[in-house]
Protein backbone atom coordinates (compact mmCIF):
# COMPACT_ATOMS: atom_id res chain seq x y z
CA UNK A 1 0.00 0.00 0.00
CA UNK A 2 1.34 3.46 -0.83
CA UNK A 3 1.56 5.89 1.82
CA UNK A 4 1.62 9.83 1.00
CA UNK A 5 4.48 11.57 1.93
CA UNK A 6 2.62 13.49 4.19
CA UNK A 7 1.35 10.53 6.22
CA UNK A 8 4.76 9.20 6.07
CA UNK A 9 6.19 12.62 7.77
CA UNK A 10 3.48 13.18 9.96
CA UNK A 11 3.35 9.25 11.59
CA UNK A 12 7.50 9.87 12.07
CA UNK A 13 7.12 13.27 13.90
CA UNK A 14 4.25 12.19 16.17
CA UNK A 15 6.33 8.84 16.91
CA UNK A 16 9.41 11.68 17.70
CA UNK A 17 7.43 13.85 19.64
CA UNK A 18 6.60 11.42 21.60
CA UNK A 19 9.56 9.99 22.95
CA UNK A 20 10.92 10.96 26.30
CA UNK A 21 13.93 12.36 24.69
CA UNK A 22 12.28 14.95 23.08
CA UNK A 23 10.73 16.12 26.30
CA UNK A 24 14.30 16.50 27.87
CA UNK A 25 15.84 18.15 25.09
CA UNK A 26 12.50 20.43 24.79
CA UNK A 27 13.24 20.92 28.92
CA UNK A 28 16.72 21.73 28.50
CA UNK A 29 16.14 24.24 25.72
CA UNK A 30 14.12 26.26 28.08
CA UNK A 31 16.98 25.96 30.89
CA UNK A 32 19.54 27.35 28.06
CA UNK A 33 17.27 29.93 27.43
CA UNK A 34 16.49 30.77 31.05
CA UNK A 35 20.17 30.69 31.81
CA UNK A 36 21.17 33.38 28.94
CA UNK A 37 18.75 35.97 30.25
CA UNK A 38 21.39 37.50 32.17
CA UNK A 39 23.87 37.41 29.46
CA UNK A 40 21.35 39.14 27.38
CA UNK A 41 20.08 41.49 30.01
CA UNK A 42 16.42 39.79 29.85
CA UNK A 43 15.86 42.12 26.72
CA UNK A 44 12.85 42.51 24.65
CA UNK A 45 14.23 40.29 21.50
CA UNK A 46 15.60 37.45 24.33
CA UNK A 47 11.91 37.19 25.76
CA UNK A 48 10.74 37.20 21.82
CA UNK A 49 13.02 33.92 20.97
CA UNK A 50 11.21 31.60 23.78
CA UNK A 51 7.46 33.06 22.45
CA UNK A 52 7.96 32.62 18.88
CA UNK A 53 9.56 29.21 19.33
CA UNK A 54 6.89 28.11 21.67
CA UNK A 55 4.36 29.55 19.57
CA UNK A 56 5.65 28.22 16.07
CA UNK A 57 5.60 24.52 17.93
CA UNK A 58 2.48 24.86 19.36
CA UNK A 59 0.70 25.54 16.10
CA UNK A 60 2.14 23.14 14.26
CA UNK A 61 2.07 20.18 16.62
CA UNK A 62 -2.08 20.69 16.99
CA UNK A 63 -2.23 20.03 13.30
CA UNK A 64 0.02 16.77 13.80
CA UNK A 65 -2.05 15.73 16.69
CA UNK A 66 -5.26 16.23 15.09
CA UNK A 67 -4.14 14.22 12.15
CA UNK A 68 -3.00 11.69 14.13
CA UNK A 69 -5.73 11.69 16.10
CA UNK A 70 -8.25 11.42 13.38
CA UNK A 71 -6.59 9.07 11.82
CA UNK A 72 -6.49 6.62 15.09
CA UNK A 73 -10.59 7.33 15.58
CA UNK A 74 -11.02 6.08 11.72
CA UNK A 75 -9.32 2.86 11.96
CA UNK A 76 -10.94 2.64 15.65
CA UNK A 77 -14.22 3.05 13.84
CA UNK A 78 -13.85 0.53 11.46
CA UNK A 79 -12.45 -1.81 13.85
CA UNK A 80 -15.55 -1.55 15.98
CA UNK A 81 -17.78 -1.85 13.15
CA UNK A 82 -16.40 -5.02 12.07
CA UNK A 83 -16.53 -6.00 15.09
CA UNK A 84 -20.49 -5.07 14.94
CA UNK A 85 -21.21 -6.70 11.93
CA UNK A 86 -19.02 -10.52 12.31
CA UNK A 87 -21.95 -10.92 15.58
CA UNK A 88 -24.54 -12.50 14.56
CA UNK A 89 -27.04 -10.69 17.34
CA UNK A 90 -25.49 -7.72 17.43
CA UNK A 91 -27.80 -4.87 15.50
CA UNK A 92 -25.74 -3.79 11.93
CA UNK A 93 -27.96 -0.94 12.77
CA UNK A 94 -25.25 0.42 15.07
CA UNK A 95 -22.68 0.54 12.58
CA UNK A 96 -21.09 4.42 11.60
CA UNK A 97 -22.96 5.19 14.53
CA UNK A 98 -20.63 8.58 13.95
CA UNK A 99 -22.03 9.55 10.99
CA UNK A 100 -25.52 10.42 12.73
CA UNK A 101 -26.78 13.55 14.24
CA UNK A 102 -26.77 14.34 17.88
CA UNK A 103 -30.52 13.72 17.70
CA UNK A 104 -30.33 10.57 16.26
CA UNK A 105 -27.86 9.23 18.69
CA UNK A 106 -29.44 10.47 21.66
CA UNK A 107 -32.27 8.22 20.72
CA UNK A 108 -29.56 4.98 20.57
CA UNK A 109 -28.80 6.44 23.39
CA UNK A 110 -31.96 6.32 25.62
CA UNK A 111 -32.33 2.79 24.11
CA UNK A 112 -28.92 1.60 25.38
CA UNK A 113 -29.40 2.96 28.75
CA UNK A 114 -33.34 1.67 29.30
CA UNK A 115 -31.75 -1.92 28.33
CA UNK A 116 -28.58 -1.52 30.63
CA UNK A 117 -31.11 -0.37 33.67
CA UNK A 118 -33.34 -3.53 32.97
CA UNK A 119 -29.98 -5.87 32.99
CA UNK A 120 -29.63 -4.20 36.67
CA UNK A 121 -32.82 -4.61 37.80
CA UNK A 122 -32.83 -8.17 36.86
CA UNK A 123 -29.36 -8.26 38.48
CA UNK A 124 -30.61 -6.96 41.68
CA UNK A 125 -33.88 -8.88 41.59
CA UNK A 126 -31.54 -12.40 41.84
CA UNK A 127 -29.52 -13.33 44.85
CA UNK A 128 -26.50 -13.91 42.82
CA UNK A 129 -26.36 -10.69 41.12
CA UNK A 130 -27.01 -8.64 44.30
CA UNK A 131 -23.85 -8.26 45.76
CA UNK A 132 -21.92 -7.14 41.54
CA UNK A 133 -25.13 -4.42 41.72
CA UNK A 134 -24.17 -2.63 44.64
CA UNK A 135 -20.55 -2.79 44.66
CA UNK A 136 -21.18 -1.41 40.91
CA UNK A 137 -23.57 1.09 42.51
CA UNK A 138 -20.99 2.30 45.12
Amino acid sequence: MKTSWFLAFSNSLARLAGRSWTFVTAAGLVVIWGASGPLFHFSDTWQLVINTSTTIVTFLMVFLIQNTQNRDTAAMQIKLDEIIRAIDTAHNALLDLEQLDQKELAHFRKHYERLAQEARSDLRSSNSGANLVDRVDQ
